[in-house]
């Protein structure tokens, strides 16, 4: 079973140097992630937690800081596990008109 917690690593780590990169992510991508993650935790592969505080070590080697900072302290309670915060920063929008 070590096979699908490196194949979990190997996915955060591609999604988050993406979105650090000014890219994005699938959907598909996320939520097949998120389904692995699951399985991960109902076949008792790993806690919740575990898979959290690894998703999160991915993210702090992306980004250079913690899920927290970016979503704040509760972001647990936005991103209910095993919701992966993986969301492309917004486009800048520009008026095409005066009005």
């Amino acid at each position: 079973m070590k096979t699908l917690t490196a194949e979990l690593s190997k996915r955060w780590s591609e999604m988050f140097a993406a979105l650090a990169g000014g890219g994005d992510v699938p959907p598909a991508l996320r939520l097949r992630t998120e389904g692995m993650m699951e399985a991960a935790a109902l076949l008792g592969i790993a806690t919740e937690n575990e898979l959290l505080l690894a998703m999160d070590e991915r993210y702090q080697c992306a980004f250079g800081r913690d899920i927290a900072e970016d979503f704040g302290e509760d972001w647990r309670d936005f991103y209910p596990f095993p919701q992966i915060p993986a969301m492309g920063m917004r486009a800048p929008v520009y008026p095409s008109t005066n009005d």
